[in-house]
């Protein structure tokens, strides 16, 4: 059985706020983006069993936003790693739930971008914010998989 791993850049934050950048919101645009990924990822049937979500702001209502029913665990280390700490995170979570087949990461640049490359072995060129990339690894314990696709808001 392959596993599915998606990754997921937060929506659209707001600036200037004079907030600690751990606190900031989605601005509008980044509510609405991510209403649009979560209906998208219900039509293409990639709703995750379980969903491993940055503890910043923006990233729990990127997740709100989406819609969706999995668990969902808050890891401070992927607003604090690089996309082999977030790798070998996706490897730990693994370990522990063979049942799940789909995995969704919501994280933030440059890690998500990173992790996208290093797990998809393919370049991908920009990863603006609400950027989704779907691999297909062999086991939650692989190194690199296939990038099965990429999208963006603009995209879907």
């Amino acid at each position: 059985m392959s596993r599915r791993l998606l990754v997921l850049r937060h929506a659209k934050a707001e600036v200037g706020l004079g907030l600690a950048d751990h606190e900031r919101p989605l601005a509008e645009r980044g509510l609405r983006d991510a209403a649009a990924m979560g209906d998208f990822l219900r039509a293409q049937g990639l709703e995750p069993g379980l969903v491993l979500c940055s503890t910043a702001l923006r990233t729990r209502q990127t997740l709100e936003g989406l819609r969706l029913s999995a668990p969902a665990r808050f890891e401070r280390s992927i607003y604090t790693g690089d996309g082999h700490d977030l790798l070998h995170l996706v490897h730990e979570a693994g370990a522990g739930a063979d049942g799940v087949g789909t995995f969704l990461l919501v994280g933030h640049n440059p890690a998500v971008h990173e992790l996208a490359i290093i797990a998809g072995n393919e370049q991908v060129e920009d990863f603006p914010t609400c950027a989704l990339a779907v691999i297909e690894l062999e086991t939650w314990r692989s190194h690199g998989g296939t990038l099965l696709a990429y999208r963006t808001p603009k995209t879907i």
